[in-house]
Parts: structure tokens; sequence; C-alpha cells
């Protein structure tokens, strides 16, 4: 509208003045509404091409649009585990730090398994310190079999000789060497029993502590869950949770962090994707913000993603109809302020209007430009101040603007 108005007083006003002063001709006699576009019939028909031309070159070398927000992400305060809401340690809109605490639910049968854990710890320690004595015992067994053995042995060798001279029954000898047998069975299950007890001890009962301490472990994972802290450094929204309250991770969150510095220090724009030839990493652009009333805020692109967004496509069971996606998206542009503080005092979310403007001092410069290029370049400059001038026009309504629609 701006366009059409600044091009009819530089094409159809001059005309009328022309024909009212110079043919001395008057609105409503002369110049009626049947014969005003046959006099003012130059006048109209340039200053549509002259819009035309106008709103081209604004649109294409200077890109504009509204859809610019400080964009910030939020933190979901979820537990990871169901339980009551046993005692809250903060407030509504109140701020935290990182790993402040901000409540805990019912852990009674988290400390259950965890004191069963430690139960279990300490059988397994006793275990090993009876299992010393046990070792202690085997060797005594092995010092007693070896003496019965070799008791044994002894008077086996006297009666072999008393044997030789008939003085002992054959029978004895038999029953002595049996009982040799006998002894070395004795000294055998004395020996691996001592052998089943170092085992046990140096491989068997570590692991089986290594498995209780790490069920020790896990409960007190488990523990730990139930008290839930903040992730990061920022203001608690939305956290109306009682005590006696039950959270289940799949109805819903508990509230919602927002943390400090979440949108502060750049903007998103989405621009129409005709620009997306144009909008370049490093153009100087400029905003106006409702949240920042008055005030133009310098910036410039630092990052132009390089797909559109209405054009994601996500695995389904159904077949994706493209005619789904004629609607064009935009082209997402990242901004970020020309100078430190930029941005400051305007809140996460706020809604902007951005300009960007595409810079042409290196072909200006260059020594081989012609005379047409000249003047189309700087025509295109002169067209960036036309649309800075607007955007300032711009600045000053949007207060206004938005007091009307939000019914103030």
């Amino acid at each position: 509208m701006l366009e059409l108005m600044l091009c009819s007083l530089l094409t159809i006003f001059p005309d009328y003045l022309y024909r009212r002063f110079a043919q001395n001709k008057r609105i409503g006699r002369e110049i009626t509404l049947y014969t005003m576009w046959y006099e003012l019939r130059w006048g109209i028909s340039a200053c549509l091409l002259l819009t035309i031309s106008l709103i081209t070159l604004i649109f294409y070398f200077h890109p504009s649009t509204k859809s610019v927000s400080a964009v910030f992400r939020t933190v979901t305060i979820l537990p990871e585990t169901v339980g009551r809401v046993d005692q809250v340690y903060v407030g509504i809109n109140e701020k935290v730090t990182a790993g402040a605490p901000l409540f805990r639910l019912d852990d009674s049968k988290q400390k259950a398994e965890v004191e069963t854990a430690r139960r279990q710890v300490a059988e397994i320690d006793a275990q090993a310190h009876v299992a010393q004595t046990e070792l202690a015992t085997a060797d005594s067994q092995i010092q007693e079999a070896q003496g019965s053995l070799q008791v044994a042995v002894d008077e086996y060798e006297m009666k072999v000789q008393l044997l030789a001279k008939d003085a002992v029954a054959r029978r004895e000898v038999q029953r002595l060497a049996n009982t040799i047998e006998a002894r070395k069975g004795t000294l055998g299950a004395a020996m691996a029993k001592k052998q089943t007890l170092i085992t046990q001890i140096n491989v068997l009962l570590p692991a089986q502590k290594q498995s209780a301490e790490a069920a020790l472990a896990q409960a007190q994972v488990e523990l730990d869950k139930t008290v839930v802290y903040a992730g990061v450094t920022g203001t608690v929204q939305q956290f109306t949770l009682r005590v006696g309250d039950v959270v289940n991770t799949m109805l819903r969150p508990a509230g919602i962090l927002v943390p400090a510095e979440a949108g502060r220090g750049n903007l998103v724009a989405g621009f129409g994707q005709i620009e997306a030839q144009v909008m370049k990493k490093g153009m100087i652009a400029e905003a106006t913000c409702i949240g920042k009333p008055f005030t133009i805020i310098p910036l410039v692109v630092t990052e132009v993603q390089d797909v559109i967004a209405a054009g994601q496509l996500r695995p389904t069971d159904q077949l994706l109809d493209v005619q789904q996606l004629s609607k064009p998206g935009t082209l997402t542009v990242f901004l970020q302020p020309l100078y430190d503080g930029g941005l400051d005092n305007i809140p996460p979310g706020s809604s902007c209007i951005a300009n960007a403007y595409t810079n042409n001092h290196e072909a200006l410069a260059d020594k081989n430009i012609g005379v047409a290029q000249w003047f189309f370049l700087h025509a295109i400059d002169a067209v960036g101040l036309v649309h800075a001038m607007i955007l300032r026009m711009q600045a000053l309504f949007l207060p206004v603007q938005t007091l009307v629609l939000t019914g103030h």
C-alpha cells in the first residue's frame, strides 16, 4: 500500500497537476469519473508499472518478513520414574541454578532395595570370613590325614618284613594295605576341600561381592532418580506440583524450565522462497520488535538453512501425496545483532519485523561495470533506502497496531 502511494505521488499526482493548472481542467467538469482513465491514463499506467517494479526490487533484492521471532527452547521437568510427590523444594516462577533439587518422590521402596543390597554385600563379607576359618580347619585336617597315612605306611612296612619271616599273617598285611589306600583317599579329600575353599575365597566370593555391589549401585541409582534436579539455570514455569500428586511420565510433565539464556542473542526469521538466491550469510539486516517499540535493531545474517521445512518427509505406513506439500514453506534465516547488546531487553518469543539488504559495493567498485548495470545497482540501493524508511514507519505504527488488535 505504501509503495502504491509513493508511486502515485511520482506519477498520477504530477499528471493531475498538469491537467488541473496547465490545461485548466477541473474535477467534476472536464475531469470526471468517466474521463479520469482517459485524462490520467499515462499517470495510472506509469504508476502501475512503477509499483510492480518497485515491489519486485524491494522484495527480491531487499527481502522483508513479518515471521521473525526470538525462538527459544524449554526444558521439560519430568522424573525418570513414576511415583507420588513427597516433597517440593521450589515454587512457581522461581529462579533455580543447574543442579538444584526441584522435588522428590516417595523413596521408601528404593531405600528398602538399597538396604537389601547393602545386606547382601555384608552377607558375602561374612561368608568370606567363614571360608577363611574353614580353610584353617582344612589345613588341620590335611595334617591329620597325612599323619594317619604315615602311621599306616610305617606299620605296613614293618608287617611286610615280619611276613617274610612268617611272623604275621598275610591277611594282616592286606588289611594294612587297604588302610593305606583309605587314608590316601582321606588325604585327597582334605586337599580337595582346601582347594575348593581357596577357589571360593579367591574367585566365587569376590564375584558374588561384585554382583552384590553392582546391585547396590543400581538400587542407589534408582533411589537417586526419586529426586529431580534442574538440568540448567533458568526459571521454573507452570510448576504446580503439590505433596501427594502422582507424577506419571506418560501423562503429563511436572512443569517447564526456561533456560536463562534461551531466546536471547539471536532471531529466527522465515523469508519467502523467492529470496533463496539472494539471502546470503553476512548480509546486513534490520528488525523492529513489539517487545522493544520505536527501535530499529541492526542485525547480520549468520546462517541460512539450506532446506525448506515444508518439504520434510517422515516415513509412515501411508504413501505421501505431493499435493499435501503444495503450501510453500519459508526459508529459515538466523540473525544476530550487529553490535553487542542489540537484542537486550527483548523477551524471548517476541514477534518482530525484519528487512535484509543486499550488498553491491564490490560490484559498484568494479571499473569494468557497464552504465546500465551501474544505474541498476544504484536503483537497487535507492530502493533499499525506501525499504529502510518503510521499516522505520512500521516501527512507529507497530505498537499502535498491536494495541488495536489486542483490544487495548
